[in-house]
């Protein structure tokens, strides 16, 4: 399905129904079902990675296709390590392009049994649950930070519970702090200092949790209102002590224009003029937000210098080579310097007539994409489909403002 977006006007006024965070939604998910706990997840995010792992959980079979959730494909190879039973893990082709040789390695030093039944190094797996020694270990931090909270989910069911050295340079070390959080409200005993992580072999207990709404759907929107001429948008149910290192993007966005006021409902968006010429940022902390920063700044005509984006090669595209080309096709003129920066100094060319923009099966594509739209009228989003990966209603809110038609 394809998706056509005319704006009606520029000026962007309304209220927005976040999801629910899924990053908090999928820890939650293994944690109760960990804790063995009956206990309902209150507000849990409505979207395929979430629901994946949700039907994995319940389901009666030992073989599972987890598609294109790569998130799902981390934490339930962790998670199915120590529960007994042979299992069989598999995905989408680019799943098995995707790399989870650390976890596995990591995992069977600690006691599990996992095996590679296609490329060694990347999914499928052969999984033979069993009780996990743990340990300490060493694992390389500049990966992905996934692979890092998989083990510690599941930590506290090692016999020997879990001392963890994360080696070199630490990326998005905001969602291991969320794991700790988590983890801590449903009781594990668990003390970050630093690159030492140290985990007590104590059980979680069952806890009533409810989930906040998603930090990093609320950028699709403080995009959209950046590229627009002016307005108001209104987002409910964002914390501001909020365990999502996304929470993070409200100073960075005041730079291009958009002023946030907290309420007791949520938050306000104004806009106001950027007051810069040229951003640089370090997104190590919020490699997820890295596209929605890069369309907004190229829609500005603000020069840009992006670092900490090494982790975009493994995502659900390479996402540095995705944004390369499809702003191409804009005629932004952008570079990559290794695998760690993505630059634009302000060079263009002629825009493609008509531009299709491909999401190469990636949801942030299509939603960082989409506030184009406003400069360039029918801009086409192909596969609108895959924003049903962390936000099914995204197009819905979208036509608060813009005419959407569906193409097959």
């Amino acid at each position: 399905m394809n998706v056509s977006l005319n704006f009606k006007n520029k000026q962007i006024n309304g209220r927005i129904n976040l999801p629910a965070s899924k990053s908090i939604s999928n820890r939650v998910l293994i944690i109760n079902a960990l804790a063995n706990s009956e206990l309902p997840v209150d507000n849990l995010a409505d979207c395929d990675d979430t629901d994946c792992i949700f039907r994995v959980l319940n389901s009666d079979s030992n073989r599972f296709d987890i598609g294109h959730a790569g998130t799902a494909m981390r934490f339930l190879t962790a998670f199915l390590s120590r529960i007994i039973g042979k299992w069989e893990i598999t995905g989408s082709e680019r799943m098995k392009q995707r790399p989870i040789g650390n976890l596995v390695e990591a995992l069977n030093h600690l006691g599990a049994r996992i095996e590679y039944t296609e490329k060694s190094g990347y999914p499928p797996l052969r999984i033979y649950g069993s009780l996990l020694v743990g340990g300490e270990l060493e694992i390389p931090a500049s990966v992905s930070s996934q692979y890092i909270s998989a083990l510690m989910m599941v930590a506290p069911y090692m016999k020997e519970g879990l001392l963890l050295r994360l080696a070199g340079k630490v990326v998005s070390g905001a969602y291991i702090d969320m794991t700790v959080r988590i983890m801590r409200d449903f009781g594990a005993e668990v003390v970050r200092e630093g690159a030492l992580v140290r985990i007590a072999p104590v059980p979680y207990r069952p806890v009533r949790f409810r989930v906040e709404s998603d930090w990093s759907a609320a950028s699709y929107f403080y995009e959209l209102l950046t590229v627009a001429d002016g307005g108001e948008i209104h987002l409910p149910g964002l914390q501001p002590e909020s365990v999502q290192g996304d929470a993070r993007q409200v100073g960075l966005w005041e730079k291009l224009g958009i002023l946030t006021q907290y309420t007791r409902e949520g938050v306000v968006l104004r806009k106001k003029h950027p007051q810069i010429s040229g951003l640089e940022y370090d997104f190590v902390e919020m490699p997820d937000l890295v596209q929605s920063f890069a369309v907004a700044c190229c829609m500005l005509d603000i020069p840009f210098h992006f670092s900490g984006v090494e982790t975009l090669r493994i995502k659900e595209t390479d996402r540095i080579k995705a944004l390369t080309e499809e702003l191409a096709k804009l005629g932004y003129i952008l570079r990559a310097d290794g695998d760690n920066r993505l630059i634009w100094q302000g060079e263009k060319m002629p825009p493609v007539f008509c531009p299709e923009i491909h999401t190469y099966h990636d949801h942030r594509m299509a939603m960082a994409f989409a506030p184009a739209a406003l400069k360039f009228p029918g801009l086409i989003i192909c596969d609108g489909r895959v924003v049903t990966k962390s936000f099914p209603c995204y197009w819905e809110e979208l036509k608060k403002w813009a005419d959407i038609g569906f193409q097959d």
